[in-house]
């Protein structure tokens, strides 16, 4: 850790040689055919015109470059570039498989290149995304994986939460570059590339839409459900549209009974599985209606459930957007719920997927914020006065990063039962015209 910053109990439980080791992506997992490329890379930060040597020592992955725990603790800046570079094997395992490089969230504009030459960029600090990377690997021996990031923090017009170049306030601390875990992942060329679920509870369905790469014309794709080990349905359709399950008397999920169903998504070429994913659902239903009173109520699994619980911004005093640990992640959810809470507003942030995960075994309803970008004009505060404040007239630039990103990020945490709540504009920030 850099001396002399504030740190949680769990930084102590932090091992730089084994940095986050657990699965990042419970709800569609691949056992067994992952590595982690979480630890400690070189790093360097130089001007937006040069490509440096990049030796100038090592940053802990997957902290951002401004943390304490990162070992760095330097702000970059709009100004500057912050590069990443690392070597790892691909597993004999994994050989003769193709070969996808995962990214959690970097922060802001990334630029991936594998062995000197460039896989792919992305713009977005919040959103997964993944390259890949099978064409540009060596035949064997050392892969080089090298990142550059760009982050104007507020002097651009991305969303960026509450980073700021100056903190003050309840304006926090910038984050710059990788932040969420990086892995590798081997496929077969035909795989399953993701999946949308969508429970009903008043038809006692799950419909499940496989999303495939490569597939051929005869595969199918084969969804079951499953309570523990008893398996309660299971179809298979050809993977060119919706596959729906029966669910006979369901377990309702809710924040007293927080039931999960596991799920199982098999691709079948030539009576031969070539896929697999493991995933879990909720039958669990939001709606807006009125209860019994005649009141109009948001409505879980079609009664009036009262939520309430903290505004919860997630952020951490040593590793910033990053909690130190798996345990430190959970912790916060835990004692949420041990206060009485049964919702957690999370706070113009988006958190890595675990969370979620933890959040729907624990039964927390969440309300997502998508993390806000330009400021508003101001608004008036003063009951009664009037024609003070106005829209903010975003750019077309800005506006395009935000719809591009609040899309990704609904796409990526579409599945997750514990969202009850889409907050795309907190208090009027930088909210569209209509």
């Amino acid at each position: 850790m850099v001396k002399g910053k504030i740190s949680s109990p769990w930084a102590q439980d932090l091992n730089p040689k084994n940095v986050w080791p657990e699965y990042p992506r419970p709800q569609f997992e691949r056992v067994g055919n992952w590595k982690n490329l979480n630890g400690l890379w070189d790093y360097a930060i130089s001007g937006k015109s040069q490509q440096p040597a990049i030796n100038q020592g090592k940053i802990l992955v997957p902290f951002a470059v401004e943390s304490s725990l990162s070992g760095v603790g330097k702000t970059v800046g709009k100004d500057s570039l912050l590069w990443y570079k690392t070597s790892f094997t691909v597993p004999a395992n994994m050989k003769g498989k193709e070969i996808l490089l995962h990214f959690g969230a970097v922060d802001w504009r990334s630029t991936v290149s594998i062995n000197g030459k460039t896989v792919g960029k992305h713009e977005g600090g919040f959103d997964p995304f993944s390259f890949n990377i099978t064409p540009f690997l060596n035949k064997s021996g050392n892969q080089t994986l090298t990142v550059e990031v760009w982050d104007p923090t507020d002097e651009g017009p991305q969303p960026r939460g509450k980073q700021v170049k100056k903190p003050e306030g309840i304006w926090y601390t910038p984050v710059t570059g990788i932040w969420q875990t990086v892995w590798i992942e081997a496929v077969n060329k035909a795989h399953i590339d993701h999946i949308k679920i969508m429970p009903d509870i008043d038809e006692q369905t799950v419909t499940v839409t496989p999303f495939l790469t490569a597939a051929g014309t005869g595969d199918q794709v084969k969804v079951s459900a499953w309570d523990g080990k008893t398996k309660v349905a299971e179809q298979t359709g050809d993977g060119t549209g919706t596959i729906s399950l029966k669910i006979a008397n369901p377990k309702l999920w809710n924040p007293k009974n927080p039931f999960l169903y596991d799920l199982k998504v098999e691709l079948i070429a030539k009576n031969k599985k070539v896929d697999e994913v493991k995933s879990y659902f909720a039958m669990r239903k939001t709606s807006i209606g009125k209860d019994q009173n005649g009141i109009q109520r948001m409505l879980l699994n079609n009664e009036f459930v009262f939520q309430y619980g903290p505004l919860d911004q997630g952020w951490w005093p040593d590793g910033l957007y990053t909690a130190p640990t798996d345990a430190a992640l959970k912790f916060d959810i835990d004692k949420t719920k041990e206060m009485g809470f049964n919702m957690i507003r999370k706070h113009i942030k988006v958190e890595p997927a675990r969370w979620y995960y933890y959040c729907d075994k624990a039964g927390m309803l969440v309300w997502q914020d998508m993390p806000s970008g330009d400021l508003g004009n101001g608004w008036e505060n003063r009951p009664g006065i009037l024609d003070h404040g106005s829209d903010k007239n975003r750019s077309a630039e800005s506006e395009g990063y935000y719809k591009k990103e609040w899309n990704a990020i609904i796409d990526a945490l579409y599945n997750v039962p514990s969202i009850v709540v889409w907050t795309p504009f907190n208090e009027a920030w930088g909210s569209l015209k209509p």
